[in-house]
């Protein structure tokens, strides 16, 4: 079987009831954590209550467009920041089994199996750098706490590097990446889970590009990427936890 046949069947949706074998869910196994701990310095971030937002969705839908051309100059604020956090990742609330959250974006079995980082160039008042979202912190309340992981040597080249040499990232206020930490659903759906990984990634990213439309912001997924030197700038271990996902947002250059 060739690799594209063994990739096209893994798209495909096996039947849930039958023929899988136990998951850790199951059998009894405690469920993983919601999110990482911090281990760097916490920063929570200024309400996102006055910040001006288009809500009409016919609106959103209308303009958002992939914007890869940003005003290298301008900045965002970190209300805005907090606002994209949020809206894409946020925890509305522990499920009623209090083994899962729910989020603002869908995810099978409600297991979010994620973790949100965003990488800093030009936000008002933030030091550039990685910072990671630390959404267990606020459960339930629109406040968003952010931890800081450290600066990058050698900012814009750095980033370029990452996004699979991509020079035009190189000028977007920030870049939010999404790691996957796969044992957050392999927990309930074993050897199924990866298919409904993929999937609630699209959600989230949904999301994340709505929500950069509604502040006037623009936006545009990167599915390729250089995934040694994400993780590695990121500080995960690329096996329990690796980038899956990035999107790059700015204000776009009139």
């Amino acid at each position: 079987m060739s690799k594209i046949q063994e990739n096209r069947n893994a798209m495909k949706c096996p039947n849930f009831s039958r023929g899988m074998r136990k998951s850790d869910q199951q059998i009894g196994v405690e469920a993983p954590p919601y999110g990482k701990k911090a281990t760097g310095k916490l920063i929570t971030l200024p309400s996102f209550d006055d910040v001006a937002l288009d809500d009409s969705f016919q609106n959103l839908i209308e303009k958002r467009r992939s914007v890869r051309v940003f005003d290298e100059d301008a900045k965002m604020s970190q209300a805005q920041l907090a606002f994209l956090l949020y809206s894409t990742f946020g925890i509305t609330s522990y499920a009623s089994n209090n083994v899962a959250t729910l989020r603002k974006a869908p995810s099978g079995g409600a297991r979010h199996a994620f973790e949100l980082y965003v990488v800093v160039r030009n936000i008002d008042g933030l030091e550039a750098g990685v910072y990671h979202y630390l959404p267990v912190e606020n459960v339930g309340e629109k406040v968003v706490t952010i931890e800081f992981l450290g600066a990058i040597e050698d900012y814009e080249q750095t980033l370029a590097n990452m996004l699979a040499e991509q020079n035009w990232v190189k000028t977007a206020q920030c870049v939010l990446f999404v790691t996957s930490v796969p044992y957050k659903a392999e927990w309930r759906y074993g050897e199924l889970a990866h298919r409904v990984i993929l999937i609630d990634l699209g959600h989230l990213g949904q999301n994340a590009v709505l929500s950069t439309a509604a502040i006037g912001a623009g936006a545009c997924p990167i599915a390729a990427f250089d995934q040694k030197l994400c993780d590695r700038v990121l500080k995960v271990d690329g096996e329990n936890e690796f980038t899956v996902y990035s999107i790059v947002i700015g204000v776009p250059k009139s």
